[in-house]
C-alpha cells in the first residue's frame, strides 16, 4: 500500500473512532510528528502562560501590598499633639483678643475656628482656588491628581501639585523641603490618616492655624492681625485673595519684603476667580487696592491682667477674662494721656468693677507697660499704698449703722486732741459746726477722727477685713485713729471692691477676672443696707471736678501724706471705678492732690464707658430721711466719746432684752403676721430712741420698753440712744 493510501486509511480511522471530532478539530487537539510524539496545541500554551502571568502578578501585588503596609506602619503615628500646639491667647469676655504670647520658638500661631472667626469670602476663595471638592473627597482628590499628571506630561514640568487641603496639612505637620514622588505619596497616606482621625471642620481649622504666611506668622489669624490689624472675621475681597495666595510661597511673597510679588500673586488669584465665575463685579476694585507693606504689632491689651492670668492658668491655650476689650483700650489711652500731662515719672492706674457680679471690666496697671521710667510693668492696681481719706466713707457708714449719727446730724469741726494725736484739716482751717453730710463731702479730718474714735479703729479694721480687704499696718502696730487719714496700706483693687459694696447696699463680692463657671464666690458683709445707702446718698452730692456733672456719680477723693498718692473712687448704679495717680517708687510729687489729679480722670473714665451713669439703688424700706430739726433729739447733734464721759452720765442706756448674741424665735399670728418683739432698756436719759439696722423704730417711753416689728430672718442690730447721745447696741439672730 502506498503512503498516500496509508494516510487516507489513518484519517478514516480517526474519524470513525472519534465521531465527536471534526476534521479541523482533530488537528486543533493534537498533532503527531513523523516519530509518533504528541505536541501541545495553541490553547494549552496560552492558558499556561496566562496562569503563570496571573500568579506572578498576584505575588507581586501581595509583596508590594505587604511592603507598602510595612512602610505605612514604619511612618508611625501622626504628630498631631505637636501640630495642635498654639500660642497662648488671652481673650476678653466677648471673645476679642487681648494679648497673645509667641510660642517658645518665636512663632505666632493663633487658634482658629473657621465657622465663627473667618470671613466666608475667604473660605469661598480658598476652596475654589485650592480644593473645590474638600467636603467630598477622603483626603485625596483623584480628579486633581489626574489634572496635575496630565499637566506634567504635556508641559514637562510640575504646573500644579494636585494637593488637597488635607494633603497640604499633612505636609505642614511633617515638613518636606523637596518635591518628589515619595514625598507626594507620603502626603497622600497621611491625608487619608487625617481624614480618618479628624472631622472636615477640624482639618480646616488646623490648616488655617498652621498655614505659613511669611516670617514667624502661621495661620490666618496671626497674618490678618499682623498685616491688616484686625481679626479675619471681616475681610475685603482684596484681603481675602491676598491671604489665599501667601501660603503658596510665603517667603517670596512676604509683604514686608516683597510686596510687589504678593500684589501680583493676589491679582492672579482674582483673575482665576473671575474666570471660574466665583467673583464678578468686585474684582476690578480689589485689583486696584494696594497691599500692606509693613507688619502691625500683635495686640497687647491688659498686659498686667494677662501676665497674672498666665501665671495662674498654666498650660491653658486660651484664657478668657472678664475684661471688656473696648473699655480696656479706651482707658489705657486715657491713662497714657493723663500720665504724660503729669510728668515723666508719674503713672496712672485704673480699675473698673461690675457692681452686680464683681467682675473686673478693665484694669490699667500702669500708664505704659513698656515705659521703664514709669516702672510700667509694675501693676499699681495691686500695689499697697496709703489710701489718704478714701476710707472715711466706711467710718461714716459704721457710725450710721450704730445709730448715733444721721447724715443731717450736726458735728463740730474744731481743734481737738485725742491723747497726743491732734488731727488737722488738709487746708489747716476749721469749719465749726457742720452737718455730717457736709463733713464727709468736704472730707474734713476732725469729724472723721471723732467718729472713728466712737466707732473704734479695731472695729473698722475688722469690718473691712470681713468684707474681703487686706489691710497692711506698720509692723507691730495695732489699728489706730491714724488709719482714718491714711495710716494703713491698701490696694486700688481692694478699694474698688469696698466701694462696689456701697453700691450693692452693704454687701461686697470678691473680684473676679478669669472667667470660670461656678466659681463659688459668696457675698461678704460690709455694713447694713440703710447705712450703705446713706453713705452713697451723701457721696452723690460731693461737688464734682470741672469736667464732672453734679449728682450723677457718688465718689470720694484722697491724698496720702507727702503728696505721694492721689486717689479717686466712685460708683453709679452699674459700675465702680477706682483711680490712682503717683510715682511707682513712692517719691513725693509736689502738688499731687486727689481732687485735681485723680478725680478728673475718674469722671473721664465714666464718660469713656460710653454709657450714661446709672441711678443708685432706691433707699431701703424704713430709712429715715429728715432734716435736722425733725430728727429724734439724740440724732440732732453728735457727741464725742470724751464728752459723753465728761457729762457724768453714769446711767448710760443698757439693753436688757434681747441679749447680745441671742437667738430670737418669732411666732406668727393666725393672719400670718410676725408677733411683736419687745425691747427693754435700763438707764439712759429720756427720750430714748431705738434703731433696727440703722433705721429708726420709734421712741421708748417712760416704762423703758417698746414693742417693735421684728426684722426679717437673719442677723439684726438693735441700738438704743438716749438724749445725751449715749448708746448701747446688741446683735441678735432672728429666725
Amino acid at each position: 500500500m502506498s503512503d498516500r493510501g496509508m494516510g487516507k486509511d489513518r484519517r478514516s480511522h480517526l474519524s470513525s473512532s472519534s465521531p465527536g471530532l471534526t476534521r479541523g478539530s482533530t488537528f486543533a487537539a493534537r498533532e503527531e510528528d513523523v516519530d509518533g510524539r504528541v505536541e501541545p496545541g495553541h490553547d494549552g500554551r496560552t492558558k499556561g502562560l496566562v496562569l503563570r502571568v496571573v500568579a506572578c502578578f498576584v505575588a507581586i501585588v501581595m509583596v508590594a501590598t505587604g511592603a507598602f503596609a510595612a512602610w505605612v506602619v514604619s511612618l508611625g503615628p501622626l504628630p498631631l499633639d505637636k501640630a495642635q500646639q498654639v500660642s497662648t491667647t488671652v481673650i476678653d469676655r466677648n471673645g476679642k483678643l487681648l494679648r497673645a504670647y509667641a510660642m517658645a520658638d518665636g512663632r505666632w500661631r493663633l487658634p482658629v475656628d473657621a465657622k465663627t472667626s473667618v470671613d466666608p469670602t475667604y473660605l469661598k476663595l480658598l476652596f475654589a482656588y485650592e480644593d473645590k471638592r474638600f467636603y467630598e473627597h477622603y483626603g485625596i482628590d483623584p480628579l486633581a491628581l489626574s489634572r496635575a499628571a496630565f499637566q506634567l506630561l504635556t508641559s514637562g514640568h510640575i504646573v500644579s501639585g494636585g494637593s488637597t487641603i488635607t494633603m497640604q496639612l499633612a505636609r505642614l505637620i511633617e515638613p518636606r523641603h523637596q518635591r518628589s514622588v515619595y514625598a507626594k505619596l507620603r502626603q497622600m497616606v497621611r491625608a487619608v490618616e487625617l481624614e480618618r482621625q479628624l472631622s472636615k471642620d477640624q482639618i480646616l481649622d488646623l490648616y488655617l492655624a498652621l498655614a505659613p504666611f511669611g516670617g514667624n506668622l502661621e495661620g490666618i489669624r496671626a497674618a490678618s492681625i499682623a498685616y491688616f490689624g484686625k481679626e479675619p472675621k471681616r475681610l475685603s475681597l482684596a484681603e481675602a485673595a491676598l491671604l489665599v495666595t501667601l501660603p503658596q510661597s510665603p517667603e517670596r511673597r512676604r509683604l514686608d519684603r516683597y510686596p510687589d510679588a504678593a500684589h501680583a500673586a493676589r491679582d492672579r488669584v482674582l483673575e482665576r476667580m473671575v474666570e471660574d465665575g466665583v467673583v464678578k463685579d468686585d474684582a476690578a476694585q480689589a485689583t486696584a487696592t494696594a497691599v500692606p507693606k509693613m507688619r502691625k504689632q500683635i495686640p497687647i491689651l491688659a498686659p498686667h491682667s494677662s501676665d497674672q492670668a498666665i501665671a495662674t492658668m498654666k498650660d491653658a491655650p486660651i484664657i478668657k477674662l472678664t475684661l471688656d476689650a473696648t473699655l480696656q483700650r479706651n482707658l489705657e489711652a486715657l491713662a497714657r494721656d493723663r500720665a504724660i500731662a503729669q510728668g515723666p515719672d508719674v503713672s496712672v492706674a485704673i480699675v473698673v468693677v461690675d457692681n452686680e457680679t464683681g467682675d473686673v471690666l478693665a484694669r490699667v496697671g500702669s500708664a505704659d507697660y513698656f515705659d521703664e521710667r514709669r516702672a510700667g510693668q509694675v501693676d499699681m492696681t495691686r500695689a499697697v499704698r496709703s489710701p489718704g481719706s478714701t476710707l472715711k466713707p466706711f467710718i461714716y457708714g459704721l457710725a450710721f449703722e450704730d445709730g448715733f449719727v444721721h447724715p443731717d446730724s450736726l458735728i463740730e469741726d474744731r481743734p481737738i486732741r485725742f491723747g497726743t494725736y491732734a488731727p488737722e484739716n488738709f487746708d489747716m482751717t476749721f469749719q465749726g459746726t457742720v452737718p455730717i453730710r457736709k463733713a464727709l463731702q468736704l472730707s474734713l479730718n476732725v469729724p472723721a477722727i471723732a467718729l472713728l474714735d466712737r466707732v473704734g479703729a479695731s472695729r473698722l479694721s475688722s469690718r473691712l477685713k470681713q468684707a474681703g480687704t487686706s489691710l497692711v499696718l506698720p509692723k507691730d502696730e495695732a489699728p489706730g485713729l491714724a488709719m482714718g487719714l491714711g495710716g494703713v496700706g491698701i490696694t486700688l483693687q481692694d478699694l474698688a471692691q469696698l466701694y462696689s459694696g456701697l453700691a450693692r447696699l452693704g454687701a461686697t463680692k470678691p473680684l473676679r477676672e478669669i472667667m470660670q463657671e461656678n466659681d463659688g464666690r459668696d457675698t461678704m458683709r460690709l455694713m447694713d443696707q440703710a447705712a450703705a445707702w446713706q453713705v452713697g446718698n451723701v457721696l452723690l452730692g460731693t461737688p464734682p471736678p470741672e469736667n464732672g456733672v453734679h449728682n450723677r456719680i457718688a465718689f470720694k477723693t484722697g491724698t496720702s501724706y507727702g503728696y505721694r498718692d492721689a486717689w479717686s473712687v466712685g460708683f453709679d448704679g452699674r459700675i465702680t471705678i477706682g483711680v490712682w495717680v503717683g510715682r511707682p517708687d513712692g517719691a513725693p510729687v509736689p502738688g499731687l492732690v486727689g481732687r485735681t489729679a485723680a478725680a478728673p480722670i475718674l469722671f473721664d473714665a465714666f464718660a469713656r464707658t460710653g454709657k450714661i451713669p446709672a441711678a443708685l439703688p432706691k433707699p431701703p424700706r424704713g430709712v429715715l430721711v429728715a432734716s435736722n430739726t425733725k430728727l429724734p433729739p439724740p440724732l440732732r447733734r453728735f457727741r464725742p466719746l470724751g464728752e459723753l464721759v465728761r457729762s457724768g452720765n453714769d446711767q448710760a442706756p443698757h439693753i436688757q432684752f434681747p441679749l447680745n448674741g441671742s437667738r430670737i424665735d418669732v411666732d406668727q399670728s393666725e393672719d400670718g403676721r410676725n408677733a411683736a418683739l419687745p425691747v427693754k432698756v435700763a438707764g439712759g436719759v429720756l427720750p430714748l430712741t431705738v434703731l433696727v439696722n440703722g433705721v429708726s423704730a420709734g421712741d421708748i417711753d417712760s416704762r423703758r420698753q417698746r414693742l417693735i416689728e421684728p426684722p426679717g430672718p437673719g442677723f439684726a442690730r438693735l441700738t438704743v440712744i438716749d438724749a445725751t447721745g449715749a448708746a448701747d447696741t446688741v446683735v441678735i439672730r432672728v429666725q
